[in-house]
């Protein structure tokens, strides 16, 4: 080859020079940045508090320990007194396995970064979604930047991070099918066979699909709103991929229950959504609530300086995303996903010249080695993890707790209790609780004056609790009733109390 042929080839990106520029391109350093501002600014995670503080992270280890121990799937409750016997059904057994994956292998701070590369990958994926959209780096970039202050809502190992790298990877299909690549469609049922066994959030991804089809019916040149329909024989394509991915759902090992799961949890689970936080509306008044404003905001003015022609599925998904946003806060991170590339492509479109597509490599490599080494500096040690571990869980109280007791437990220490095999009453999976009564009971104790019958119903005989609940006075005066052990500080100090027999 030439030595001119071979400075063509490197300037449209062949061979090893030009491959190594794309290596080094302006998506390295947005991406490290993306990255870098992850580990520093994400409080939950740079701090590795949210691990210590979910409430569900500790019985979602004691379900894959047993699921790689016992090589079986839990179908009977086995951890709770109050429900012991009656059939459970893990909707979120696959996305347990990269937390446990992580605990196995590091502990604490294995756990810590299993949440980082969860959390970085959500939002490397939502960055380049944007950049391909939008044909614009800086545009995707920005915007990705704006995202972070909404995702970070569900940050810390939560399934539902790993569920939304699903949701992604269906948009990603759609929108390939969008530039005419429609067999790519066909890799829906198969994500769907997996997402199913990630998290109920499946659902959301179905109704998504069925929505985007439905537009695709509508022939319409009105305003900004220009679309074609489908062909017929796209049409065609997408029913069968549909019905193909609602059979998938059923490769799964609890069949048709896994199926019913987040149904049942609409329609059966309402006290469960009536008293969890994250169920609550966005609040205007937080980080996330303010980032959800300005992209509105940035969204409309983009539109107000230069007006874009739109496809009917995209304000459609755009109401859906951010009417559930709104009304329930942790779906801020659903709305991110489905209409961060929108916004990157207004952006780009209002405020963005053409792509500057000039750049140093060697920067851009010395911005990723330098949040690589920010990113180690600023890890949690394993000491200041395990010392946050002991400030938010009475570890000494629960190891002190004997297999035969049936205590009362606070919520928020039932998973922890279920990871260290001690029975429980209640934690943090609400829904075979509230199918037998046992969550109401569990608020009715409480406050109610008459919470001590309540805990003979369940033939309670010792309570782990906190002192400044109104059951610890109750208790403290019961006759009978005794404190075994403090642990702790304050009112915020965890009381063990003993009933004499």
């Amino acid at each position: 080859m030439s030595e001119a042929a071979a400075n063509t080839a490197a300037e449209k990106g062949a061979g090893p020079g030009g491959i190594l520029r794309r290596m080094l391109g302006q998506h390295l350093m947005y991406a490290a940045l993306l990255v870098g501002m992850t580990v520093t600014m994400a409080g939950v995670l740079a701090s590795g508090s949210e691990l210590t503080q979910d409430p569900d992270l500790w019985w979602h280890l004691a379900d894959a320990r047993h699921l790689f121990t016992a090589h079986e799937f839990i179908r009977m409750e086995p951890y709770a007194f109050t429900v012991a016997g009656q059939r459970w059904v893990n909707p979120e057994w696959l996305a347990e396995v990269p937390y446990w994956l992580g605990y196995k292998t590091g502990s604490l701070l294995g756990l810590h970064l299993a949440a980082v590369i969860a959390f970085c990958a959500n939002l490397l994926l939502i960055y380049f979604r944007c950049a391909a959209k939008s044909g614009h780096k800086a545009a995707a970039f920005w915007t990705s930047v704006l995202c972070f202050f909404l995702v970070t809502i569900n940050a810390g190992c939560r399934t539902i991070v790993i569920a939304y790298l699903a949701l992604s990877l269906e948009m990603i299909v759609l929108e390939l099918a969008e530039k005419g690549r429609t067999r790519s469609l066909w890799l829906l049922p198969p994500l769907f066979c997996i997402w199913i066994n990630l998290h109920g959030s499946w659902l959301i991804g179905l109704c998504l699909f069925g929505l985007y089809i439905a537009c695709g019916f509508v022939n319409l040149n009105a305003g900004p709103f220009q679309q074609s329909a489908f062909s017929r024989e796209s049409h065609n394509r997408f029913l069968w991929v549909f019905a193909a991915s609602l059979a998938a759902l059923f490769v799964n090992p609890y069949g048709w229950r896994l199926v019913f799961n987040p149904i049942d949890m609409m329609i059966n689970q309402k006290l469960m959504v009536s008293i969890t936080e994250e169920w609550r509306p966005l609040s205007l008044g937080t980080v996330a609530g303010k980032a959800a404003v300005a992209f509105l905001v940035i969204g409309i003015v983009c539109n107000v300086v230069r007006r874009g022609n739109f496809k009917l599925y995209e304000p459609a998904f755009f109401l859906f995303a951010w009417y559930f946003a709104f009304a329930h806060q942790r779906f801020a991170f659903l709305a991110c996903v489905l209409t961060a590339p929108m916004l990157a492509t207004d952006l780009a479109r209002a405020f963005f010249s053409r792509p500057n597509e000039k750049t140093i490599p060697a920067f851009n490599a010395l911005i990723a080695l330098g949040v690589a080494v920010t990113a180690i500096l600023v890890s949690p040690k394993p000491a200041e993890l395990e010392r946050q571990l002991a400030q938010a869980y009475p570890l000494k109280s629960i190891a002190a707790i004997e297999p035969g007791w049936r205590t009362f437990n606070r919520y928020s220490i039932g998973g922890m209790m279920d990871f260290n095999g001690k029975p429980d009453f209640i934690d943090s999976r609400n829904d075979i609780f509230e199918h037998h009564g046992v969550l109401g009971d569990y608020i009715a104790v409480q406050n109610n004056p008459d919470a001590l019958n309540l805990l003979e119903k369940y033939r309670v005989d010792h309570a782990l609790i906190q002192a400044n609940v109104p059951l610890a006075a109750r208790l403290t005066a019961a006759p009978g009733w005794h404190a075994l052990m403090r642990e702790g500080e304050g009112d915020n100090a965890y009381i063990l109390f003993g009933r004499a027999h």
